[in-house]
């Protein structure tokens, strides 16, 4: 197949281009810089230059593929609504292109704002428009497998991890050493599913290929991995203290990663790796900081 990636630069969406070319797959990677074209043309895909801030730069890369993986987001959490807004534009455009075609189309969301309390599973949903969810990518993509598009969506872990990782954990790597201490939050018993990113852009790749429209998909390796873990492992691995903070003390010890360091989610994958086949074979989280790269200066 000949598949448009948006994001194909990214942490997550340079995985899906290199799992989907080894795969024996065309890649057109869109990419919105310089830097992020090279990179794409070094994975061996082709460039089309664009960003989700224009959504009309998607058009010449979705009128001439045989399907669509969308990975593309701005982590600027300081505008972190409007980014939104941008991708529901982004992903209007996708449809529009799509639509009545029946080629795929694979779309992005998480599973850390699904229902708490319980295990959360392919069939929970998040409520459209709901005011603690900013990003709602699920309701367009959802809808549109009504007309005549092959869209589903995968559902990645809060942590998408491995060597190069500048996402979640790498930023409580670096807020551990600024601070002197690793910290979680009261008991530290909120819990993150995790993911490793080779893993999770193998998922992508089976969802474009026999993926069932309107499906979601759990990107989940390990259902829920408790946080006080998560923090002794950087706590081992940078040599410093390990230490409890209340949830008054968590805001100025995180800052704005305060929100995100208190998730608490647990989240199956048993019906996504029933129904494609998708197996994680790769290091889970805390063997993935015991190997020592996140400490190693490369990933600040």
């Amino acid at each position: 197949m000949r598949v448009f990636v948006t994001g194909a630069s990214g942490w997550v969406g340079s995985a899906v281009t290199k799992d989907l070319i080894a795969a024996g797959h065309q890649v057109v990677g869109l990419a919105r810089s310089d830097a992020g074209a090279a990179s794409v043309a070094a994975a061996g895909a082709e460039v089309l230059r664009g960003s989700l801030e224009d959504p009309d730069s998607l058009r010449p890369g979705t009128a001439r593929v045989d399907g669509v993986i969308h990975t593309a987001f701005s982590h600027d959490f300081s505008k972190f609504a409007q980014n939104g807004e941008d991708e529901k534009r982004a992903i209007a455009v996708l449809v529009e292109e799509l639509a009545g075609s029946g080629r795929p189309l694979v779309v992005t969301s998480g599973v850390a704002f699904l229902p708490r309390g319980r295990l959360a599973t392919e069939d929970d949903t998040v409520p459209p428009g709901a005011t603690h969810v900013p990003r709602d990518p699920e309701t367009p993509t959802l809808v549109a497998a009504k007309s005549g598009i092959r869209s589903s969506l995968v559902r990645l872990s809060p942590t998408v991890h491995g060597d190069g990782d500048h996402g979640f954990v790498s930023t409580l790597v670096t807020i551990a050493r600024e601070k002197g201490v690793s910290a979680y939050v009261d008991e530290g018993l909120n819990t993150w599913p995790a993911v490793h990113r080779f893993d999770a852009a193998k998922l992508f790749r089976l969802a474009l290929e026999s993926g069932v429209a309107g499906t979601r998909y759990h990107a989940v390796a390990e259902e829920g991995i408790p946080f006080r873990d998560i923090g002794a492992a950087i706590g081992r691995g940078l040599n410093l203290p390990v230490v409890s903070k209340s949830a008054e003390d968590a805001a100025e010890h995180f800052g704005w990663f305060a929100r995100f360091a208190a998730i608490d989610c647990r989240a199956s994958s048993a019906k996504t790796q029933a129904s494609l086949g998708w197996t994680p074979t790769q290091a889970e989280l805390i063997q993935d900081l015991e190997q020592g790269h996140y400490f190693d200066g490369r990933q600040l």
